[in-house]
């Protein structure tokens, strides 16, 4: 089974993106966290395939914990999530081994498109 963590600082956002993803995706695994450390402890029992990990964690730094993840899992896909579609921020994104980044406001439709060619590989 594939295993999918949200890790997301906006507890309504988390749970509303988590339940819409296990609609959309009710054969993956969904696990939430709210912040790096309950991340970090949530993946060590429960290895992820993928993670969607929001740029903006609260008082946290989401490049650095893409890095962690990635080093501890480097076959897991690791998707940035952000508000904000700066050039900058997709290129940190990629110097810390995110595999993709997707603004918030992206269509919906191109959004599953991604997860599910994520989840056929």
């Amino acid at each position: 089974m594939v295993r999918a963590v949200v890790i997301e600082g906006n507890a309504s956002f988390r749970q509303a993106l988590k339940y819409i993803l296990h609609s959309r995706f009710p054969s993956v695994a969904w696990a939430e966290a709210a912040n790096e450390k309950d991340a970090i402890d949530l993946i060590e029992t429960f290895p992820p395939d993928l993670i969607l990990i929001d740029i903006k964690l609260p008082g946290d730094n989401a490049f650095e914990l893409t890095q962690k993840i990635k080093t501890l899992y480097p076959k897991a896909v690791a998707l940035i999530l952000s508000s904000y579609d700066l050039p900058e921020y997709r290129e940190k994104a990629c110097l810390h081994g995110a595999d993709h980044f997707i603004t918030k406001d992206s269509p919906v439709k191109g959004f599953f498109t991604l997860i599910e060619s994520i989840l056929s590989t």
